[in-house]
């Protein structure tokens, strides 16, 4: 029998404050052109389709130049000059300038910002390990992933030198194994504490206790697993050289240090002498196959791209997905961000409870939203403060716990409310004001930066709103779109409208100048901004 030929489905149209609410979950924040780019493409899905073909941000240049830890000293370098080799070559600030440079202005907004989510889950810090070469390798796999295969992510994350070092499975020894890669890789990167049903709630026993989804004895058992890996060298060196350290290639083995016996956990077993690299794929295997961490991680993806709070309805939705994309594949990133993003929870009605903006997308969604263009520097220059610098979490465990509970909130969590102190609430809002108010070209971070080689200056968007600022009403719309996503309220309207009126000067451009940056200072400092909904 034939099929009955079906009348295809009417595309969908997704209105201009639709566009802008999915930008902020899936992007560094809406601009005008990405609001208008999302229309075009009548529906989340279809832009997602578009954002999935996207690749322009890159580490890899960064990673290609890993050094000797006396680079800088073996060319005679001091005072300032060494400083500067120091942190051009073991330190952050490279690979923070060019994160910043490529969220403001490259193309490739989703990839970099499930990037972003996914260097908040399985965590690596510069504030442990200095090697720039090294920190660019690690984020480069999350980068080349985020449209991968969570099962290549902990794969190639397992034997990757920067994480060795940061969570110590490097030169891990069968005599003493360190289980610290071996818990975290558990506890954090895949299966959780605690059994979880497929909607990310807690399994209890008999007796309503949780279930711990694995003992101390199976995390000795998984270090055990992991023992015998060590650095690749540079140029060659002996691996008793711990100068030449090549942060660019994944660890290699050491088999004097492999734990050649039988190992049993979570129900896998390896035999005795199963070689290093079918120990870690057993490990890996093993974690990622594990029916809780569909459920885990798909809630803390959830909770970085969309909403604090998920339904287990919601998340369930999601892990059902993570487990099979519809056609057999587990573990399948396209189809896990694509369910996240067009779940009903997501794209529901503007009212519908978010979560705080977490102070790097507070940073990029001002400049985005205000037009600014940066290297990066000035980002760089003010993140410490807010309480958030990428690729530096203060721990394994992020910048907050995914679990914090919001304040007074009778059980609801808030993650990034655990950022926000006296202190960083006040650099927020000091932000605001220094890069609107007092946004001039003459600001410190705004300026070329003489030490660093490609340094520019920051180009300020005033000209194009000076000409809004002509129209009132044009710009005020302009406002609520980019930064409010349509929700501003009547009274919220005119309260910009008498701030804006009240700013007067002699110069016509001076004025619309000074009531463009009064209008986005108030809305870049209120809660409507600050917390995405």
């Amino acid at each position: 029998g034939g099929t009955t030929p079906t009348t295809p489905p009417a595309p969908v149209v997704i209105s201009a404050a639709e566009a802008a609410r999915l930008a902020k979950q899936a992007t560094f924040g809406p601009t005008p052109a990405l609001i208008d780019q999302i229309v075009a493409a009548k529906s989340a899905s279809a832009w997602i389709d578009q954002q999935f073909a996207l690749s322009g941000s890159s580490y890899a240049d960064i990673a290609a130049k890993p050094v000797a830890t006396t680079f800088c000293s073996a060319q005679g370098l001091t005072g300032t000059d060494l400083n500067n080799c120091n942190r051009d070559n073991f330190g952050a600030l490279p690979m923070s300038m060019r994160f910043y440079s490529n969220a403001v202005g490259k193309d490739d907004q989703l990839r970099q910002r499930v990037a972003f989510a996914l260097s908040q889950i399985v965590v690596a810090s510069d504030l442990e390990v200095h090697t720039t070469a090294g920190l660019a390798t690690f984020n480069q796999i999350l980068l080349s992933n985020a449209f991968g295969n969570y099962k290549d992510i902990l794969r190639e994350v397992t034997l990757n030198p920067f994480m060795g070092n940061f969570l110590d499975m490097v030169d891990s020894n069968k005599s003493a194994p360190n289980e610290n890669y071996a818990r975290e890789l558990m506890q954090l990167f895949s299966v959780g504490t605690v059994l979880l049903n497929a909607d990310g709630t807690t399994k209890t026993g008999a007796d309503g206790a949780v279930i711990a989804t694995y003992s101390n004895a199976e995390v000795k058992e998984v270090a055990r697993a992991l023992t015998g890996w060590t650095y690749a060298r540079l140029d060659g060196a002996a691996i008793s050289d711990g100068t030449k350290i090549d942060y660019s290639k994944p660890m290699i083995v050491n088999t004097a240090r492999f734990d050649t016996k039988a190992k049993t956990f979570l129900g896998a077993t390896i035999a005795a002498d199963a070689t290093p690299q079918a120990n870690v794929d057993t490990v890996v295997d093993t974690v990622f196959n594990h029916p809780n961490t569909a459920p885990f991680i798909s809630k803390r993806l959830i909770q970085q791209l969309v909403l604090a709070n998920p339904s287990p309805a919601y998340v369930g939705r999601v892990s059902a997905v993570f487990a099979d994309n519809g056609a057999g594949v587990r573990g399948d990133m396209k189809a896990v961000i694509k369910a996240i993003l067009t779940d009903t929870e997501a794209r529901g009605s503007a009212a519908t409870p978010g979560k705080v903006k977490e102070p790097v997308l507070f940073l990029t969604g001002l400049a985005r939203g205000m037009g600014l263009k940066s290297d990066g520097y000035a980002f760089y220059y003010r993140d410490n403060a807010l309480g958030q610098m990428p690729f530096r979490a203060t721990s394994v465990f992020n910048f907050y716990p995914y679990d914090f509970p919001l304040p007074l909130g009778a059980g609801e969590a808030s993650p990034v409310s655990k950022l926000m102190t006296t202190s960083t609430m006040i650099a927020r809002h000091n932000l605001a004001w220094d890069w609107t108010m007092a946004g001039e070209a003459t600001r410190t971070e705004f300026k070329v930066q003489s030490t660093i080689t490609g340094s520019t200056a920051v180009e300020l968007p005033w000209t194009e709103w000076e000409a809004l600022a002509a129209d009132e009403a044009k710009m005020l719309d302009r406002i609520d779109l980019v930064f409010l996503n349509g929700t501003m309220t009547s009274a919220q309207r005119a309260a910009l409208s008498s701030a804006m009126a009240a700013v007067k000067n002699t110069d016509p451009a001076v004025q619309a100048r000074k009531r463009a940056q009064v209008a986005l200072y108030i809305v870049a400092s209120s809660p409507q901004f600050q917390v995405d909904r």
